[in-house]
């Protein structure tokens, strides 16, 4: 990439895909600027270090997430939107193991940072999800906080090789879905609950 072609931006994607290559933790300035083809400093005049190159990456990731989810959402509702939501989640994190590992534990700064905007977008799939199964509104925040510990769990687990048994992973995962199903539509028929 020539020089004049870096913008921040562009150096984030690199940063994303380098890291998809080699892993999150072995990304450093240097290395990118050896892949984009500049000296180490040409890349500070675009980003202010590694702190910030990580949260563009994260940034960069969640909104391509909420795309990929988003898009594999679309037109379908109950189950079917639910294993769609799953799986794309599941793919884009083996797809892209290393860019993913950036939004672990990244936090917001605000309503305007970029990273919190993302998440909202990446949220909105799952929120429809749920309201295919009538979910009291109270329940949602719930809800959204089950739904993406599990399939984000199972993903990241998946994704590093944490799953050593010798059962199939694919019919672990549709097992999952069935699980969550079951509980998302027993939550729904049985109303709201009242917590203390």
């Amino acid at each position: 990439m020539p020089r004049a072609g870096l913008t921040a931006a562009t150096i984030a994607a690199a940063g994303a895909a380098l890291a998809d290559e080699i892993g999150f933790t072995e990304l450093t300035m240097g290395r990118l600027a050896e892949r984009v083809g500049v000296r180490t400093p040409s890349l500070y005049k675009h980003i202010a270090g590694q702190a910030e190159l990580n949260r563009q990456i994260a940034a960069l990731t969640l909104a391509e997430a909420a795309d990929a989810i988003g898009e594999a959402t679309q037109g379908r509702a109950g189950r079917d939107a639910l294993t769609a939501a799953a799986r794309a989640l599941r793919d884009f994190v083996l797809a892209h193991p290393g860019r993913y590992a950036a939004t672990i534990g990244i936090t917001s700064t605000g309503p305007d940072d970029p990273i919190t905007i993302a998440e909202r977008r990446g949220l909105g799939p799952f929120e429809a999800v749920l309201r295919g199964y009538d979910i009291a509104p109270q329940e949602i925040p719930h809800a959204l906080r089950a739904l993406r510990s599990i399939f984000h769990g199972f993903a990241t687990l998946q994704a590093s090789g944490g799953f050593q048994w010798s059962a199939d992973i694919d019919e672990s995962f549709e097992w999952l879905i069935d699980f969550v199903d079951r509980g998302l539509r027993s939550t729904s028929d049985s109303g709201p609950t009242d917590h203390p």
